[in-house]
């Protein structure tokens, strides 16, 4: 029997088959040579999907919010890919993978896709494969993608990368909303949730958080950042927050969407970039060994880099590059 053809899964994926979609996603996740090749014939459709991602701190019911979400989003019809990141062990480099344990019930909805993704070497609260694998499932007809990040706390910037929207979900009970917020997350979030807003504090909470968006973001010219009180066990806030999801949705088509997408895009070629070509100097072009020798003969490790760096750009003729 031979292997699947990119091209074989390629036609499969348009044709709504769900192994197709699934295969893909797992060769974006394992660098499997034949996925470039897949997404680039259907690439002209990717771009139709609405991306929102979920972040925040662990235990802050990322999974049940998300759930309830998509519960709703299919009440009005509208279908769903769910992709939750979960992390990996850095001993085994294997990961439980439980959040799509949390969405059983969405998991036999013929309109829903769910995804679950080890984090991998990822530190930025989403897995490497995480913008390929919405690709896939924008390019599938799914019309509303939900990331679910790991819950690093304020380390998770890169969902940014992957997503249209930003949610960033608390609960009053895991210390100081506002120390947990300072580091970065408040400036990435387009909408806040309090979530369990029946506990203890939750008022505190997002009054807190009113006060900082109030003092740290009062320019006209951003997006005024809503919190939404939401209890997700019970449903209650849902509806707003999708109404606030869809405010902030017109807010962007309003500023050129498709130009804001382009400039990820291109953040994303730029990385990938670095990857594979700091990848074929180190090992195929012997700088790591070169770097390992100038070390031992005690040279400064920014000098190296310099040296190196020198070296690589000698070698690169800017005219090949203008006429390519």
């Amino acid at each position: 029997m031979s292997a699947p053809t990119a091209a074989g899964f390629s036609e499969r994926l348009l044709q709504g088959d769900r192994g197709a979609l699934a295969r893909m996603i797992s060769w974006a996740e394992n660098g499997d040579e034949r996925f470039g090749p897949a997404l680039d014939l259907v690439y002209n459709r990717v771009g139709r999907a609405a991306r929102t991602g979920f972040t925040g701190p662990p235990g802050a019911g990322k999974s049940t919010l998300v759930n309830e979400v998509a519960k709703a989003l299919r009440q009005d019809q509208q279908t769903v890919g769910i992709l939750a990141v979960d992390p990996s062990s850095p001993f085994s480099g294997g990961a439980l993978l439980g959040d799509r344990i949390r969405m059983e019930d969405r998991a036999l909805d013929p309109g829903v896709f769910i995804r679950s993704m080890a984090s991998r070497e990822s530190r930025g609260g989403i897995a490497a494969a995480t913008v390929d694998a919405c690709d896939v499932m924008d390019a599938f007809g799914l019309g509303q993608i939900l990331i679910e990040t790991v819950g690093v706390g304020q380390a998770e910037y890169d969902v940014v990368s992957a997503a249209d929207t930003v949610v960033v979900v608390l609960c009053p009970g895991a210390g100081d909303g506002i120390q947990a917020m300072k580091a970065g997350l408040l400036e990435v979030a387009d909408i806040l949730v309090v979530n369990k807003s029946d506990l203890s504090g939750a008022d505190r909470l997002e009054s807190d958080l009113v006060e900082a968006l109030h003092v740290r973001f009062g320019r006209e010219s951003s997006f005024p950042v809503p919190v939404v009180s939401v209890s997700a066990a019970s449903g209650k806030g849902v509806s707003e927050l999708l109404a606030s999801m869809a405010t902030h949705k017109a807010w962007l088509a309003e500023r050129d969407l498709p130009a804001l997408r382009l400039e990820k895009r291109l953040q994303r070629v730029r990385a990938a970039l670095d990857s594979a070509v700091s990848s074929a100097l180190w090992t195929r072009l012997g700088f790591g060994a070169r770097a390992r020798a100038q070390l031992e003969q005690g040279l400064a490790p920014h000098r190296i880099a310099h040296d190196l760096s020198a070296r690589a750009l000698a070698s690169i003729s800017p005219q090949d590059l203008r006429t390519s």
